[in-house]
């Protein structure tokens, strides 16, 4: 597959999995033995997506992201995006506060004949919990 191929995936993957938390997705859109290279409570998988998955669904609401860049090369795919969502329920340990955040994330995906391989991510954690109240600003 090409880059153009590539990006593609990674869209579909930002819109029907971080936006709509289409579990469907994820089976189709990531490898069999995809690891993320991110989250604390995430091991190696696609079992483990979906429960991550599942924990923010539950604790932000209308969530969106703008994709600001989108850069591919050979088997990558690099995404700078501005994501907004709205914490209505428990979200990394902090309780519900009923404000909205909009931050700036970095995500680095690695495809692998079609599919998402690996994924890193760095995200402005201090100033989506600042906006949120939880720390001051």
């Amino acid at each position: 597959m090409g880059t153009a191929d590539n990006k593609a995936v990674v869209r579909r993957f930002i819109d029907e999995v971080f936006l709509k938390g289409d579990f469907g997705a994820v089976d189709e859109l990531l490898a069999d033995d995809f690891v993320p290279h991110t989250w604390g409570k995430v091991g190696g998988g696609k079992d483990e997506l979906k429960a991550a998955i599942e924990r923010v669904s539950a604790g932000l609401s209308d969530p969106s992201m703008t994709i600001d860049d989108m850069i591919a090369e050979d088997d990558r795919v690099a995404v700078r995006l501005t994501s907004h969502a709205t914490q209505t329920g428990e979200f990394m340990g902090m309780p519900p506060s009923g404000k909205s955040y909009t931050i700036e994330e970095i995500h680095i995906f690695r495809l692998r004949d079609g599919k998402i391989a690996e994924h890193w991510h760095q995200a402005d954690f201090v100033g989506m919990m600042r906006q949120l109240g939880t720390m001051p600003g």
